[in-house]
């Protein structure tokens, strides 16, 4: 009988492959292949550039799958890989600042599809973070990126940057609150003008 793979959960998947059914690495590659492509874009523009970083993850994920603790979840060890690989292009490439990411692709978490403003809602949060996403400092751009863009979790987020996670939800915090400082800063010049 064959066992349907595409519905199995990562960690099963990971099962799999540590036991040798290593065909199954391409359902998490397909899984992973789009998020971890976005995460890199926001730290490296260049495509050719995303397309080398992101067979290196995915190798180095390979390689490693069997160092993988499939009692734990298998996004924050994949995305600590892509973390580690992007922080050694970024060395590599001597570039100190992470560059802004595309807006389009970042909304709030939780943004409800029910409100009776959600264009202007969706509108002004686009804004928002056009505007005010250049003021942020790396340390904080990255786990505001990871849990806004990406969904993860404090707990997910604090095992990828390795940082506790107070400090996950204290860089989140400051991030909003400078975003928001920067935000009320432009509407008041746009009304001066």
């Amino acid at each position: 009988m064959e066992q349907n793979w595409q519905k199995k959960s990562d960690e099963d998947l990971a099962r799999q492959v540590q036991n040798g059914n290593t065909q199954l690495f391409g359902l998490i590659v397909d899984r992973y292949e789009t998020k971890i492509g976005r995460y890199a874009k926001k730290f490296v523009y260049d495509q050719d550039d995303i397309k080398d970083v992101l067979q290196e993850i995915f190798i180095k994920a390979y390689v490693n799958i069997k160092s993988f603790d499939t009692a734990r979840k298998l996004s924050p060890w994949i995305y600590r890989i892509a973390h580690n690989e992007l922080v050694n292009t970024l060395r590599k490439k001597k570039k100190n600042t992470l560059p802004l990411f595309n807006l389009d692709t970042f909304l709030p978490r939780g943004f409800s599809e029910n409100e009776i403003n959600k264009e202007n809602d969706h509108r002004d949060v686009k804004q928002m973070i056009n505007t005010c996403l250049a003021a942020l400092e790396p340390k904080y751009k990255e786990p505001t990126i990871l849990y806004y863009l990406d969904e993860l979790s404090y707990s997910e987020i604090s095992e990828i940057l390795q940082i506790p996670i107070s400090t996950v939800g204290v860089r989140i915090k400051r991030a909003r609150e400078k975003m928001q400082k920067a935000y009320l800063t432009q509407k008041k010049y746009e009304q001066g003008k």
